[in-house]
């Protein structure tokens, strides 16, 4: 997959402070992330794909708070169907 955005549902809860963040993510690392998505045109999928090319800094950044943000997500579900949603720690 050459670009994650548009390809999965943007997956928001409300914090402890009531707050909108995206699972498994903190308020500051949600509002890293929505400001990263916005400003990026493309993201690679963090290999060179054989373009010579690596991703910059902040594609970089935008992966790591996407790939923690979507275990976190799969995780959040798995609980939920499982019953276990009282005890979650993805509320931040």
């Amino acid at each position: 997959m050459s670009d994650l955005r548009g390809h999965s549902p943007r997956r928001y809860v409300v914090d402890v402070s009531g707050k909108r963040v995206l699972v498994g993510l903190t308020l500051e690392e949600t509002s890293e992330f929505e400001d990263l998505d916005a400003s990026l045109p493309g993201l690679a999928d963090g290999h060179d794909n054989g373009t010579g090319l690596v991703p910059s800094a902040g594609e970089g950044r935008w992966l790591e708070l996407y790939d923690k943000h979507d275990k976190a997500w799969i995780k959040w579900k798995a609980d939920l169907r499982a019953g276990h949603e009282g005890n979650s720690s993805f509320f931040n």
